[in-house]
């Protein structure tokens, strides 16, 4: 059953935020992971939503979604997320 990460960003940090955005790329590799969608909101149609920007990717099953989110190079990405934007970071599965 395939997973989905979902990322809601506010980007504080264009430069930061373009480093962290090639690190997961790279990252992303080993895990036959693939971006789905990337993003810039365009209109809030119900409710309340503070983010602009989304991204989802798609892996394989849960399991390897994880792993990917704690792999080492997927860590050492962290604190530069978290200086480049305001990140939430959810799964799905399908």
């Amino acid at each position: 059953m395939a997973a989905y990460l979902v990322g809601h960003i506010t980007v504080k940090d264009d430069g930061l935020w373009q480093e962290y955005v090639a690190g997961v790329q790279e990252s992303l590799a080993p895990f036959d992971a693939r971006i789905i969608f990337r993003g810039q909101l365009a209109e809030v149609l119900a409710g309340q939503h503070e983010h602009d920007l989304a991204v989802v990717i798609e892996f394989p099953d849960q399991s390897t979604l994880d792993t990917w989110f704690g792999s080492k190079k997927y860590q050492s990405l962290i604190p530069v997320r978290d200086k480049a934007a305001d990140v939430v970071i959810l799964t799905y599965n399908s």
